[in-house]
């Protein structure tokens, strides 16, 4: 039995990370229809939450949650937001395969939170990791255009996305919540929705409807897969294999941005780059060999 929950949750961070790592090609398609960031997280955001409702409903399952659960899902939906909203808004100052790339630290920084505040032990796999995964970061910004690097406030707001992001996978696996993965992200998505509203408003951006059909559709597409399927799937990893397990298996998320960045968006593909995406990927293999 507890085999087939391994092989369960090592197959939900598999799909998780694939769906997460889409994040590109509805992000970008919207962007070229004149939405910004707030707009697209809002319509991702509210279309899950009524998506998530929906089954909830068809479900019978009851919105109700303890005082405990309700602080859960309120850290985690602050979480949420601090990270899809940084990474929404790098994307339009770098190529979304490179951000994504560099939001993959993400693994190293569940490790490296896990054993300082979790007295996990400290081993040479630990640090060789730090400093290959700060190599890496460090080549990919060394990518950017005319100027031959990345701009330094779109690198630090991906590794804020990524601070973030691994905090709410902790936070999930830590906080032995029992609950339903789409009573979660009922929850989750609903905070997450209103945060976009309380930007818009507190930045002066105002949100922009989706223009037209094929827009929609890319709404559609981050509502699903890497909204509701991606965070329901992770959920479930967390739950069976743990965080830095999901963590690690997240390795598909970074390739699959960048195979749609290049692919469909043309952006460039540089032997600094390669490099780049080799040494996180080893830090994120030091960490599985430290784990395992």
């Amino acid at each position: 039995m507890r085999g087939s929950k391994k092989a369960i949750g090592s197959a939900c961070g598999i799909l998780a990370a694939v769906c997460y790592g889409t994040n590109p090609f509805g992000a970008l398609n919207l962007y070229q229809e004149g939405m910004g960031a707030n707009s697209v997280l809002f319509y991702r955001f509210g279309l899950a939450w009524v998506i998530m409702a929906a089954v909830m409903a068809i479900r019978r399952e009851s919105v109700k949650v303890s005082r405990r659960e309700f602080t859960v899902v309120s850290v985690l939906g602050v979480l949420f937001i601090f990270s899809s909203l940084t990474l929404y808004e790098s994307f339009t100052m770098m190529a979304a395969g490179v951000a994504s790339t560099i939001l993959f630290t993400y693994p190293v920084m569940t490790a490296i939170i896990m054993t300082v505040f979790f007295k996990e032990r400290i081993t040479w796999q630990t640090v060789a990791a730090l400093i290959l995964s700060v190599t890496g970061v460090t080549l990919l910004y060394w990518t950017g255009g005319e100027t031959g690097t990345l701009p330094a406030w779109g690198v630090v707001l991906v590794l804020v996305s990524a601070l973030t992001y691994a905090l709410y996978i902790i936070v999930v696996d830590r906080s032995n919540i029992q609950m339903s993965s789409f009573k979660i992200n009922f929850y989750v998505l609903l905070y997450c929705a209103l945060g976009m509203v309380a930007y818009s408003l507190l930045g002066g951006q105002p949100l922009v409807l989706p223009p037209g059909g094929r827009a929609w559709f890319y709404v559609s597409w981050l509502a699903i897969v890497p909204a509701i399927m991606a965070l329901s799937l992770m959920v479930y990893s967390a739950k069976y294999i743990g965080s830095t397990a999901t963590a690690i298996i997240g390795a598909l998320e970074p390739l699959t941005a960048v195979a749609i960045g290049i692919g469909i968006f043309g952006e460039p593909f540089t032997l600094r780059l390669v490099a780049g995406i080799v040494l996180i990927l080893a830090a994120v293999v030091l960490t599985v060999l430290k784990h395992k």
